[in-house]
């Protein structure tokens, strides 16, 4: 059994809004639901490893830290990150110091504040489609990189004392990376990854094998999901979707 990462899960105050961002940022296609809105790509069959898409839901709890996960968009040239920073800055997007520093990349948020990052070009995102990496703030790579590289089947490129990535197994799509920081989680996430078994798949022995690996439980009540909330072993939380 494995699970592979289809979505990234974020809390807004206005969804709809936040995913016509979204969906214009990323020259996708937004579903609109009865909680939020569903970014994915046009003539998306879900889920499917060549992108991870972005599932937006209403919450009234206001923003007041960094977020821990957040989206790198991959450019193809100088040129296209600077057309791209403009055209974001049109749809709402600002700039944000986050402590950064001169970095040749460009940091921003979303109209909602949540961060998110321009790359510039870079060879290693050349085929990975607008996101070119789902990240996380970590305390040690190294161990995230072991929990989730045996929760997923994805595959780990790099590990290395203050990052680690890795990639689905069929070399496709965004890459999931773990960066070093000295922040500590104090907060629910307002940004979560969602990971789902494949159809045919147990959910239940699925849970228990991702307990096995050093996931916990929230201590919320779920009674009334259809899928169940876990935490890894750095205190993020994460959702286990039912098998499809």
């Amino acid at each position: 059994m494995a699970t592979r990462l289809v979505q990234i899960n974020m809390k807004a105050h206005d969804a709809a809004a936040l995913g016509r961002f979204w969906a214009e940022a990323l020259g996708w296609d937004v579903e609109h639901e009865d909680y939020g809105s569903g970014i994915t790509p046009a003539d998306f069959a879900y889920p499917d490893p060549s992108a991870v898409c972005i599932d937006l839901i209403n919450r009234p709890e206001p923003k007041t830290v960094k977020n821990r996960v957040h989206v790198d968009l991959a450019t193809t040239s100088a040129a296209h990150q600077e057309e791209l920073v403009a055209r974001l800055e049109g749809l709402g997007a600002t700039h944000a110091d986050v402590g950064q520093g001169d970095v040749p990349w460009t940091v921003m948020a979303d109209p909602e504040g949540n961060e998110f990052c321009v790359l510039e070009p870079r060879a290693v995102y050349g085929d990975t489609g607008p996101i070119a990496a789902v990240v996380v703030d970590c305390a040690d790579p190294r161990a995230m990189a072991r929990f989730w590289g045996e929760a997923m089947d994805w595959t780990v490129h790099e590990v290395a004392d203050d990052h680690a990535s890795m990639r689905s197994s069929k070399a496709v799509g965004p890459y999931l990376e773990f960066v070093r920081t000295p922040d500590r989680k104090t907060v629910w996430n307002r940004v979560h990854l969602d990971v789902c078994p494949y159809p045919g798949d147990d959910m239940a022995a699925e849970e228990e094998r991702l307990r096995g690996l050093g996931a916990t439980a929230p201590g919320i009540d779920q009674s009334d999901l259809h899928w169940r909330v876990l935490v890894d072993p750095e205190g993020n939380e994460f959702c286990l979707l039912t098998p499809r």
